[in-house]
């Protein structure tokens, strides 16, 4: 496996952004992770190991601010890790199955509709972890209460309780503002244009059921397969999710 630096963005928005590859064949094998995860986490690792048993390329990058990456946490918004993903995407031959999860599905489906209207997709499939689809809507900004609106407006961020972490989650009022820019719902069927796999928890408190079942109502025009973990939490992460998850992709791949 091959770690790589590139800068990404001009002058002040220049940022570092670390990738770690591993060469092989096609599908490869491109990994988008979720707000605050980095490469080295646990469904990024078992993904790497999968494709190391494949034989075909992985890739995998932090988002600014994350991980080994350079830049400031609190200067991210979708629009900038979504420039950081075309960038690393770039780095990739041949065609992708693109993993994402929870923010990093949402990054997925916004990556494939921006290859697509460029007329360049190599999106064979996409692999969807309790996507976060609208995250900044319909899971931050819907879900404020009046205090935390007030300090959205008059200090732009909002700390919150992480559930992973004795660290608060800061959501900036930037991010929540950039992130209006980039909705898929609300738009009619969203056309992604290649196979799609849901994976989601029952018992996901950060992406509840019926948020994935919101997606599945927007997925109307691609073939879609959705499986339900009852007793999974958002993370996906025991041996058994993670085994679900490399069934999922070989499957993906062998398509």
């Amino acid at each position: 496996m091959e770690t790589r630096r590139i800068v990404v963005g001009q002058g002040d928005a220049a940022r570092d952004i670390a990738v770690a590859q591993r060469s092989g064949a096609h599908p490869g094998l491109f990994w988008l992770g979720g707000f605050k995860s980095e490469m080295t986490g646990t469904k990024a690792a078992a993904l790497d190991a999968l494709g190391a048993e494949m034989g075909v390329g992985v890739t995998r990058f932090d988002y600014s601010g994350h991980g080994l990456s350079g830049g400031s946490f609190l200067d991210g918004t979708i629009s900038r890790w979504l420039e950081e993903a075309l960038a690393v995407f770039g780095l990739t031959t041949g065609p992708q199955i693109v993993v994402g999860s929870s923010m990093g599905g949402w990054m997925a489906l916004l990556l494939n509709r921006a290859l697509r209207e460029a007329g360049g997709s190599r999106v064979k499939a996409l692999a969807l972890v309790a996507p976060a689809i609208d995250m900044t809507e319909d899971l931050m900004r819907a879900t404020f209460t009046p205090a935390e609106l007030h300090d959205l407006h008059a200090t732009g961020r909002v700390e919150r309780p992480s559930a992973y972490s004795d660290e608060p989650h800061v959501l900036t009022e930037r991010l929540i503002v950039d992130g209006s820019r980039h909705v898929l719902f609300g738009h009619g069927s969203i056309v992604v244009g290649c196979p799609v796999a849901i994976l989601q928890g029952g018992q996901d408190a950060a992406v509840p059921l019926t948020h994935a079942l919101k997606l599945l109502s927007h997925l109307t025009l691609d073939p879609v397969s959705f499986t339900l973990v009852p007793d999974g939490d958002h993370r996906l992460s025991r041996p058994e999710d993670l085994e679900r998850l490399k069934e999922t992709v070989r499957r993906l791949v062998a398509e």
